[in-house]
């Protein structure tokens, strides 16, 4: 375990994340978030983007997608309606002999190190965890520890994004973090074309009409306004797959039923 040392205190670090995940489409997405972590003087500082959608439209595979190619490690912290401060700081731990050890969240390892923090369905955390990050979040680039009493500044090289789910909110973000959180980056459903892209990178064993077949299903879902997504779709496709390797049934059976398994029958509609 790696380990730095401020004011006479050693923080173990957190370990950055290697994630199978890829970016397919809407490369315009992609440039726009770029483009907020862009520092064009030596006066500017980066933005704090949020990208915002409906849940599985890929909003942590783009942000992923995006920190990795500015060659940095990449840091994820799961927000959630019991994160407190000390969670997104430094949090103590009774170590192996007994005595207290002060464990940096990924926050704060992104902060030290120069890496890109995904702050991961943010709107889940309460004005409590988000007042914490009010001086990060601004032109003074930093947090307080509480529990250890450091200041700790954030490396130039840092950068932090936020998902949210916009059906998902647990608290409602204050509208200081609001103001702190820009630009706005909306993330849609994909295009057919998109989707099936997508589908194809993330099923490469799939025959075309088996994908096809999601993809339909999901552009009339979509024309519904319902939630249903591409991670539903990939789901739905694994699972017929798997049913028709295991039981040797047919495509045209074992496809509506992996719908019906995987979103209820309240889907078949959209069949």
């Amino acid at each position: 375990m790696k380990t730095v040392t401020l004011d006479g205190i050693t923080l173990n670090l957190a370990r950055p994340v290697e994630l199978s995940l890829k970016w397919v489409g809407q490369q315009e997405l992609l440039r726009q978030l770029l483009a907020a972590w862009m520092v064009i003087d030596e006066r500017d500082i980066p933005f704090n983007p949020r990208l915002i959608g409906k849940p599985g439209v890929g909003k942590t595979t783009l942000a992923y997608a995006a920190a990795r190619s500015l060659g940095q490690e990449v840091y994820l912290y799961q927000a959630t309606m019991d994160t407190r401060p000390e969670d997104l700081i430094i949090t103590p731990v009774i170590g192996p002999d007994g005595t207290i050890q002060y464990s940096a969240s990924s926050l704060v390892t992104a902060m030290l190190k120069g890496g890109v923090l995904i702050l991961d369905e943010g709107n889940r955390m309460s004005e409590k965890a988000w007042a914490s990050l009010a001086p990060l979040l601004d032109d003074r680039r930093y947090v307080e520890s509480i529990v250890t009493g450091l200041r700790v500044q954030a490396k130039a090289e840092f950068r932090i994004v936020v998902t949210m789910n916009e059906d998902a909110s647990t608290f409602e973000v204050p509208e200081y973090i609001h103001s702190r959180l820009q630009p706005q980056i909306y993330i849609d459903f994909p295009e057919a074309e998109e989707e099936f892209q997508i589908l194809k990178e993330n099923l490469p064993f799939a025959g075309r009409k088996i994908l096809e077949y999601v993809v339909d299903f999901l552009q009339r879902a979509h024309g519904a306004d319902e939630l249903y997504s591409v991670r539903d779709g990939i789901n739905i496709a694994r699972y017929a797959l798997k049913m028709m390797h295991a039981t040797g049934g047919e495509q045209k059976v074992l496809l509506p039923l992996a719908v019906e398994r995987i979103l209820g029958d309240e889907a078949l509609r959209y069949l």
